[in-house]
């Protein structure tokens, strides 16, 4: 079975509530959502959310990208099982229309056919894309079968009173970590923390992600004054352009580094490692370019003593949602899943099924074929602002 035809959707995506920290504000998003066709008609679905100040891309540079590659022949194979799907996959090479030294210019386009794919052959196999990690050689360390998986609850730079609110929800509703935005200009980290603490209660294990926010200079003070709060660990203090530093900084401060915007490649997982820049990575499926790439990131940690989060970007569908429910139940040793907010953030619903995590952030595994998830044609066409069809044949 072949594929003979890629449908790019772009969708504008409202958030129920604005989202802030200190890269960004935002209340809608923009996604890449991409239908790869099989020759029987069988159809797969896959997401990726493009954000110029992680990778560089941009929603209208990921659609250039994708009419620039040539897919009629990076497709033209025929698969009959995962392996050479697998293969298929690995052949994968959006078009870059710029410098890309770190390898994660055309991540976000490059997840989406991928899901795509991965979707299509599943449904085609009738086996679910968990599968795939139980197939991936690379990912053989890695392997288990979860039967359900915890996510944690975030807190956003907002206002005391809906910071407050938030906070007790996450307590109340039993999760078991909690992810806090730090960072935003003129505020009081410290007061701000130590509200937040006593709200989440002492038994919450708290974590804080700067997005870039400090210098290299002071990170360290910004760090010592959150240290009475019991923070567990610390994503992305210093912007890219200084994340040599963190090296130091793991030296000078007990609290474990994780790197995000830092982390999109396996060029940047093996300099970190190289550097000495973190103790985690931040594994998100679209900044990392895929099921696959993310894979070979999780492993690449593990073999250097690294732990590793499965993370997402707000704003992502029911697709992508899937397809880190099908990551997170798979691969061992995850410190943390980010994930699966769906309903609680998004305006609109573009799946039939709705598999946003329920009480302390439980969710079943998903174990239908493909995904497991269908496109609401009626929604898409709700949200959807540009289309394209690219016949392979």
């Amino acid at each position: 079975m072949r594929v003979v035809e890629l449908i790019y959707h772009l969708v504008d995506l409202p958030l129920r509530k604005k989202i802030s920290h200190a890269s960004h504000t935002r209340q809608a998003s923009r996604n890449l959502l991409v239908c790869s066709r099989l020759a029987d008609g069988t159809e797969g679905w896959g997401e990726g959310v493009p954000r110029p100040y992680v990778t560089g891309e941009t929603p209208e540079g990921a659609l250039a990208q994708l009419a620039e590659t040539c897919w009629a022949e990076q497709l033209d194979c025929d698969c009959e099982n995962w392996a050479d799907v697998i293969g298929l996959c690995g052949r994968l090479q959006p078009a870059v229309l710029a410098d890309d030294p770190r390898q994660c210019g055309a991540n976000a386009h490059r997840c989406a056919v991928e899901l795509s794919l991965l979707d299509a052959f599943g449904r085609l196999f009738g086996e679910p894309v968990s599968a795939v990690t139980h197939c991936f050689e690379p990912a053989r360390p890695l392997r288990t079968s979860l039967a359900e998986v915890r996510y944690s609850g975030a807190v956003t730079a907002d206002s005391r009173s809906r910071e407050m609110i938030s906070a007790l929800k996450m307590r109340v509703y039993g999760f078991a970590h909690c992810k806090v935005k730090v960072g935003m200009p003129a505020t009081d980290e410290g007061a701000r923390m130590r509200h937040l603490r006593r709200w989440l209660g002492p038994k919450m294990e708290v974590r804080i992600d700067a997005n870039e926010a400090w210098e290299g200079t002071e990170a360290a003070a910004r760090l010592e004054s959150l240290l009475p709060y019991d923070i567990c660990c610390v994503e992305q203090p210093v912007p890219h352009a200084q994340v040599e530093s963190l090296a130091e900084l793991r030296r000078q401060v007990p609290v474990p580094v994780m790197l995000d915007e830092s982390l999109t490649s396996l060029v940047d997982g093996e300099a970190a490692i190289r550097q000495e820049t973190c103790d985690l990575f931040n594994i998100r499926l679209s900044k990392c370019g895929g099921f696959l790439n993310s894979l070979r990131l999780a492993a690449l940690a593990q073999a250097a003593g690294l732990g590793y989060q499965m993370g997402c970007h707000p704003g992502e569908t029911g697709i992508l949602s899937a397809a880190g429910r099908h990551f997170a139940s798979s691969v061992r040793d995850i410190r943390y899943r980010e994930g699966s907010y769906d309903h609680h953030l998004l305006g609109l619903l573009i799946t039939d099924q709705d598999i946003t995590f329920g009480y302390g952030g439980r969710a079943p595994a998903l174990t239908g074929p493909g995904l497991g998830v269908t496109v609401h044609r009626g929604r898409l066409a709700r949200c959807s602002v540009q289309r394209q069809r690219h016949p392979l044949e």
